[in-house]
């Protein structure tokens, strides 16, 4: 008789398969929760488990991956540092006998299955005999990261081009951050040389020591920007004019935390204006040494014009008897006029160098005005006659008495009325009139000639120009009579003013107090 003796299922073998199951099941749902490249491999390096961010990102279908050993995953050129990083951590864990390894750390170019290199940021563990991954993709971190070297290089090269280098003091720090740039403007070596307040200083001018620890600690104090010039020894002996220009950083609640700013070289700007100043001063000494010299030549240039004048004068009236030949009665008339029209011309430029040199004193006396205008208009009666031109004056006080000088005051009215006769057409009128205001009185003279071109009314107040028209180069004179009545008026604290328009004539109005202070 045989008997079957029934095998019992192994009850405990069951539940740990079951428990096993749902542990396993459990953690690939928490893998998946990750938003980083998680897997598990076996003693051999296998993936046993991977999350679905792991193949998603490298490209394997569910299942296909655990024919792949995590070593193949990684670049050629980077997989040979990760497996000695690997071989460290498990040959730490077997000595200390630990169940889990220390984690480590490292950057590894991993492959996807179409073999894409992806830069990416490794962690590993060691436990149960099962080896732990986390990766990260850091291809974000790595553009950022080229992004901010890019423009670091960008701003090195500008603070380079410009001279200019950045520093930051935080306060209660002793060193300052700088940029590369300022080691080369304090001519020091960032290996040899560290920056504070102490070290800095010690680089400075004598003269200029403690000024800026002055300017940081009055900002701290106003919380306000600053900039100061200071001066730099470098080591062969050559002093740098740095320009140090910042700001205060503020907390919540008020309070500077830091100071902040720019330095710059601005040696050359400093060497350059330099040389301007000097230039400047060497032209001004010449220019005064030239004014100088015509104003104290008035006695020397006009003694001899004054005797050929007086002598033609006499030779032409015959005054000791007569000439034997009438031509040279012409010749003398025609010295006459040039030696007289040579001496308006040297007068007009000794009064301007006499006023440019600031000798030009006016000598005040109670006037009457009208009377003086009329005299002016009398002694260019002869010039109007001979242009065809007619002369009107016209006066609202002929009683106003003003204080000024006399003879400046008849230069200006000469000059303006033989401009007016000048450049009239035959046959035209000038017109001068004397208003009375109340704050003071104006001497107005306007013609009917050629006018003045809209683009020059602002130059014909300057020495030596006169408008730009072939009528006005017809016509003699040195471009000095609106220069010297614009001079003479404002040296009795009066104004020139100039209206006009081409072709329709010009007015000049002087404006005058009705008291001059002598200069």
């Amino acid at each position: 008789m045989s008997a079957t003796t029934s095998q019992k299922p192994d009850h405990a073998a069951i539940k740990t398969q079951q428990k096993e199951l749902c542990d396993e099941i459990a953690l690939e749902q928490f893998l998946n929760l990750s938003g980083n490249v998680l897997a598990v491999t076996d003693a051999d390096g296998y993936l046993i488990m991977t999350n679905d961010i792991f193949r998603t990102l490298l490209g394997y279908e569910p299942g296909e991956e655990h024919s792949i050993k995590l070593p193949d995953l990684l670049h050629p050129d980077d997989r040979a540092s990760a497996l000695s990083a690997i071989r460290s951590m498990i040959q730490h864990s077997e000595n200390g006998q630990a169940e889990t390894s220390a984690p480590v750390c490292f950057e590894a170019r991993t492959l996807t299955r179409n073999g894409q290199a992806i830069p990416m940021d490794w962690r590993f563990c060691l436990s149960g005999g099962k080896l732990y991954c986390a990766g990260r993709d850091i291809r974000a971190l790595k553009a950022q990261q080229n992004a901010i070297a890019e423009h670091e290089a960008q701003l090195t090269e500008a603070e380079s081009i410009g001279k200019i280098g950045r520093w930051h003091w935080q306060i209660g720090q002793k060193n300052f951050e700088w940029s590369d740039e300022l080691y080369r403007i304090f001519d020091v070596q960032p290996d040899s040389f560290t920056p504070t307040l102490e070290s800095v200083n010690k680089k400075l001018h004598r003269v200029d020591g403690g000024r800026m620890i002055q300017a940081f600690q009055r900002a701290m104090i106003s919380q306000t920007a600053y900039d100061l010039d200071f001066r730099v020894i470098k080591n062969g002996g050559e002093i740098a004019y740095i320009r140090c220009m910042g700001r205060c950083a503020v907390n919540d609640f008020g309070e500077v935390t830091a100071l902040y700013g720019i330095m710059q070289d601005v040696t050359e700007l400093m060497l350059h204006e330099e040389e301007l100043r000097k230039a400047k001063e060497g032209a001004e000494r010449a220019y005064a040494a030239k004014t100088q010299f015509l104003a104290n030549m008035s006695h020397e240039l006009r003694t001899p014009l004054n005797a050929i004048i007086g002598f033609s004068e006499m030779m032409q009236r015959q005054l000791l008897g007569p000439i034997g030949t009438e031509k040279y009665l012409d010749y003398i008339a025609g010295i006459r006029e040039s030696g007289e029209h040579l001496l308006d011309l040297i007068t007009d430029i000794l009064d301007m160098s006499k006023i440019e040199a600031g000798k030009y004193t006016l000598h005040l006396e109670e006037i009457n005005i009208a009377k003086l205008i009329r005299m002016g208009i009398h002694m260019m009666e002869g010039r109007a006659l001979e242009a065809g031109i007619k002369l009107y004056f016209e006066c609202s006080n002929e009683e106003l008495v003003i204080r000024a000088d006399r003879r400046a005051m008849l230069q200006m009215l000469l000059n303006l009325m033989s401009n007016a006769v000048k450049f009239s057409k035959p046959g035209g009128n000038v017109y001068v009139s004397c208003l009375e205001r109340e704050q003071y009185y104006s001497i107005k003279i306007r013609d009917e000639g050629i006018g003045i071109p809209a683009h020059k009314l602002g130059d014909v107040l300057n020495p030596f120009e006169q408008a730009e028209s072939h009528y006005a180069r017809e016509h003699e004179g040195t471009g000095l009579g609106l220069a010297i009545t614009k001079d003479l008026a404002e040296l009795h604290g009066g104004a020139l003013h100039i209206e006009s328009a081409l072709g329709q004539g010009t007015t000049v109005t002087i404006r005058m107090p009705y008291e001059a202070v002598s200069a």
